[in-house]
């Protein structure tokens, strides 16, 4: 059996989700709650992060580990595809959003809407998501550059830098807070991997106790 370990409102578990059913993957879905991991989820990452993936008595932990670990077991359909230079150019671009739009866009936004009023109890500070969305805009910026000169973020072919890219937006666009009205292209762009198969599952997932935004599973937003 395989199993993932995830949780539904973090972008790095989204990511591995997506990128399993891009591989037409069977598995099975255990959610976590990422401030109040359980005993059993410690003890198998001590680093007490998620996703976890397990098949056959191993563990992988950690979102780069499995991502790597998939594309390099089921080889079919490649999400790292290309020569050397695309596939710098894709992981470069995963690396951007698993890490700086993590950093400069999620952990404000969902962190005072989602983190702060689940797992602290306390009310979210606005000046921290206004920051966020601030940034958020940066990043759409360079989404719109990079979809208007490509088919895909990083090139002609849809790849991991697509899935790294939207697993992020698609929380932030369920919590509301993406203008996509200012981002013809990358607004395009989204449509495009929205409309996937692999990502239907995703537009299923629902926040405990938030509603999601009204364009979050409309796929002609």
């Amino acid at each position: 059996m395989v199993l993932l370990v995830h949780s539904n409102i973090l972008p790095h578990c989204r990511k591995i989700r997506i990128l399993m059913a891009e591989k037409k993957m069977l598995y099975v879905l255990k959610e976590e709650t990422p401030w109040a991991l359980s005993k059993d989820i410690l003890k198998i990452n001590p680093a007490g992060e998620l996703p976890v993936f397990i098949y056959d008595g191993n563990i992988i932990a950690g979102n780069y580990a499995i991502s790597e670990f998939l594309e390099e077991t089921y080889t079919q359909n490649r999400l790292f595809a290309g020569n050397n230079k695309e596939r710098a150019e894709t992981r470069r671009l995963v690396d951007w959003f698993d890490n700086k739009f993590y950093r400069e866009v999620y952990q404000y936004i969902v962190g005072e809407k989602v983190y702060k009023r689940f797992a602290l109890h306390k009310p979210p500070e606005s000046k921290r998501i206004q920051a966020g969305i601030n940034n958020l805009r940066f990043h759409l910026e360079y989404i719109d550059w990079l979809s208007e000169r490509n088919n895909y973020l990083a090139g002609n072919d849809f790849s991991m830098a697509d899935i790294s890219a939207a697993a992020q937006l698609s929380i932030i666009d369920y919590l509301g807070d993406v203008p996509w009205e200012d981002y013809t292209n990358a607004k395009l762009w989204y449509s495009k991997i929205k409309s996937r198969p692999s990502f239907k599952d995703i537009l299923n997932d629902r926040i405990k106790n938030i509603y999601p935004s009204a364009n979050y599973t409309n796929l002609d937003f």
